[in-house]
Order: C-alpha cells, then sequence, then structure tokens
C-alpha cells in the first residue's frame, strides 16, 4: 500500500504573509496552478481512499487533484487541521517578525511554545499521530492505497513518522505546495475481512472543529482532548 500525502496550495493568506491557522482563504491563480501540478504527479497513481481536513484549502486541493481518480471516498478528519494560531490569526507574519523577533521565531520553529489562545506544535503533533494510529488500524480492515491532503504543520508530523526524523528535523521542514510525498505503507498481519454482509462503503469516524469555533483554547474545541 501507498500513502500520498500533499499540503494545500497557495493561499490568498500565503501569499500576503497572513498567519492563516483556522481561518478559510482561498487558493489563488497560482495554488490553483500548483494543486494541477499535484494532479499531474499523481494522475496515474492508483488511490483507494482520501483524507483531507475541513478547511477548504485542503478540500478544494483534493478535489483537483481527485479529477482524475472518480469514485474515490473523501473522508473528512479535522485532527488534519492546521495549527490554530489563536489571537494571531489574520495578523502579518512580517509584521510580527520586525516587532518581536525573538517571540516570532519561538511560535515559528519551537516544538512547545503556542502562540496566544491557539496551538504548539506539540499540540498538533498529538493529534496528528492520534489520526495516523487509527488509519493504520482502520486499514487492517480496508486495504488500500490513500491520498492525504493536509496542512504546513499537519503535514510535519506525518514526514516525522515516515522519515524517522528528530522533533528538531520535524520543526524546521518546509513542505512544498506542489508536490505529493510518497510513502510504502507496511502494516504488519494485514487482514482483509470478506464476508456476504461487509459493507461495501467504508465508514471513518472523522473529528470536525465547528465552525463557531475559532481558538483551540475553546471549551467546544474537539481536539482538546489530545493536548495533554
Amino acid at each position: 500500500m501507498n500513502l500520498y500525502v500533499f499540503r494545500h496550495a497557495e493561499t490568498t493568506d500565503n501569499a500576503k504573509g497572513i498567519f492563516s491557522g483556522w481561518r478559510n482563504p482561498k487558493l489563488t491563480k497560482k495554488g490553483l496552478r500548483q494543486a494541477k501540478q499535484t494532479a499531474l504527479q499523481l494522475k496515474n497513481a492508483e488511490i483507494n481512499y482520501a483524507f483531507t481536513s475541513s478547511l477548504r484549502r485542503a478540500k478544494r486541493t483534493l478535489e483537483i487533484v481527485l479529477q482524475d481518480h472518480p469514485d474515490v471516498p473523501v473522508f473528512v478528519d479535522d485532527r488534519l487541521i492546521e495549527r490554530c494560531y489563536g489571537l494571531l490569526e489574520g495578523k502579518s507574519k512580517k509584521r510580527l517578525l520586525k516587532e518581536r523577533p525573538e517571540w516570532f521565531a519561538k511560535i515559528h520553529r519551537a516544538y512547545d511554545f503556542p502562540p496566544p489562545e491557539g496551538e504548539s506544535l506539540r499540540m498538533v503533533h498529538k493529534r496528528t499521530i492520534a489520526f495516523l494510529r487509527l488509519l493504520k488500524a482502520w486499514l487492517r480492515e480496508h486495504p488500500g492505497n490513500v491520498a492525504i491532503s493536509c496542512h504546513g504543520n499537519s503535514i510535519r508530523p506525518i514526514r516525522k513518522t515516515f522519515e524517522q526524523l528528530s522533533l528538531k528535523q520535524m520543526c524546521q521542514l518546509e513542505t512544498p505546495q506542489d508536490k505529493a510525498i510518497k510513502y510504502a505503507l507496511r502494516l504488519h498481519e494485514v487482514r482483509v475481512v470478506a464476508s456476504p454482509n461487509q459493507e461495501k462503503e467504508p465508514r471513518w469516524e472523522g473529528m470536525l472543529v465547528p465552525k463557531k469555533v475559532k481558538l483551540s483554547s475553546d471549551p467546544r474545541n474537539p481536539l482538546k482532548k489530545y493536548y495533554r
């Protein structure tokens, strides 16, 4: 089995240098071209299942990638959602870098330093690893090749896991927005269940962040269970 992982293409927030997080910007024209480049790379790949966060930049990128792969089941799970930047969302990165360079460096690259009301990379790491554990168990029941459309920070723990990186290396990663990374999955004791009563459509119990939740500190944030 193969895993194809890619970061969403460029958004209007990316182009403006804005902390995006759980905001929901659209893809730019450049972003649409980047998504088509990823789609071209995966055109001849076999994809059986696809996963994305609920944010439209990840969903739109996946939609473009799957144009050559009709009828692929798509599952939405916000354990893959971008890092919440809390009160910094919508703010200029360049301005913060200029005004508070040391603080910006901690937020940008430190592992356990959350912005106000936001998530640290450690918090993103824990919820993304929870997704991977569920995916591993799920693929034992439903073997197949998987495409994952995620974000600049949620892709870090995935790369750390499959590339055997250190925490420091993971924090320094920058993933391009026009290319998929391929990993070979070797699940021990893969079991295929086949019976007349077996469901034709495999089900995935995804976790979604309600649209009304804007900050990771919100008591209604369902991802809080992974932060401990």
